[in-house]
Order: C-alpha cells, then structure tokens, then sequence
C-alpha cells in the first residue's frame, strides 16, 4: 500500500509539472512582460527624480546669482529675468523678486510680483495667503483704507495661520481711521488669543499702552 501511494504521489508531482510547464511556455512572455514594464518604471521614475534635482539646482544657482548683485536695480531686475518651472519654485523666486524690488523702492512692482503669486491656484495656499498679506503691505500708501481693510478681513478668519498678524494690521487701520476704542479691542482680543505668539503679544501690549488702555492680565505666549 505505500508503495502505491508513492508511485500515486510521483505520479500526481510529475503531473503538476508538466502542468507548471505548459502554464510557463503558454504564459511567460506575460510575467517577462510584467519584469521589463517593473524595471522600465523604476528606471523613468529615477531619470524624473534626477530631472527634477537637476532643475531645482538650477533655478538655486540662477536666483543666488541674481542675488550677488550689489545693486538694488540690478539684483531686481536680474532675479525678474529668472524662471521657474514648477508653480512652488515661482512662488519662491516671486517671493524673492518682491524683496528685491521694495529695496529698490519699485513698490508697486513688488506688490504686481506677490498679487500674481496670491492668484496662482497652482501653489500651496500659505504661499498665497503670505503673499497677499504682503501685497496689502506694500500698497499702504496706493490702497485706499477699505480695500486695505478688506483684504485684511479675508486673512483675519479661522484657519488662516496668519489671521492674528492681519488683525494687528485691521487694528492699525482702526488707530488710523481714528477709532481708538475698536483698536483697544482688537488688540486685547489678540493678547488673549490661544496662539498669539510672544512678540504679537508684546507689540498688541505696547499698542496699548500708546493708546492709553488698561490691557487685561492675559498669560504670556510661548515663543514662536
């Protein structure tokens, strides 16, 4: 009985095989198919990754460049020269042109330079709000105060990471409009805020003190 139940084994073993065989010279050029379209992807992938690396370096080479320059003009219109092509990199080198042309006292070309960065969906959104928030900034002197006002009520929401800085901006316009008891308020509420950081607090605490308010105890903010 063992003895056949070997020979049914062996039998069963050469069976399955054969079977493995034919599936191999029915079906191998599928499973070669599969190991060539593995090792062409991982290869494209790797050829991209050192594209983009190969890109990134040299837009860091070209704004470091135009930065050198000792003129204020020249280092302005040399980064403007500059081009990026990822939506993240003309963010950044946008970011870096405005600074560039504020030094240079083009003001209002810096403030074109960010407004096109705030309407670029294609860029993360902090990048936007940080450079409309810079934008309202720089066009103090050319925005009448409730275009400013509105701008700043659009980054003085929930959400926005730079909400508290754009309601230290919304009571200075208050101060300016003359409304001192709106700014005292303005000011206490961003003292009291959970994540004013220490120097928004010192600079609300101070605001007040000129204004001649009675700031409310509020605990201190960590750094940040």
């Amino acid at each position: 009985m063992s003895d056949t139940d070997s020979f049914i084994d062996e039998v069963n073993e050469e069976v399955r095989r054969d079977r493995l065989y034919g599936y191999l010279r029915k079906y191998g050029w599928v499973a070669a198919l599969a190991i060539v379209a593995i090792v062409g992807a991982a290869g494209y992938n790797e050829y991209r990754q050192a594209q983009e690396v190969a890109k990134a370096q040299a837009l860091g080479d070209a704004m470091l460049e135009a930065l050198s320059r000792n003129d204020d003009v020249a280092r302005a219109g040399a980064l403007a020269d500059v081009s990026a092509e990822t939506p993240q990199g003309e963010a950044v080198l946008a970011f870096l042109t405005a600074g560039a042309q504020a030094e240079a006292g083009q003001t209002e070309e810096a403030a074109q330079t960010l407004q096109v960065v705030s309407g670029n969906g294609e860029v993360p959104l902090i990048y936007r709000q940080v450079a409309a928030f810079k934008a309202l900034i720089l066009q103090a002197d050319t925005l009448d105060i409730e275009q400013r006002r509105a701008g700043f009520d659009a980054l003085a929401v929930p959400g926005v990471r730079l909400r508290l800085l754009a309601e230290e901006q919304l009571a200075l316009l208050d101060i300016e409009e003359g409304d001192t008891d709106a700014a005292l308020t303005r000011f206490q509420a961003i003292m009291d805020d959970a994540e004013v950081t220490s120097g928004l607090q010192r600079r609300a605490l101070q605001a007040m003190v000129a204004l001649g308010g009675a700031p409310q105890a509020t605990e201190t903010a960590d750094e940040g």
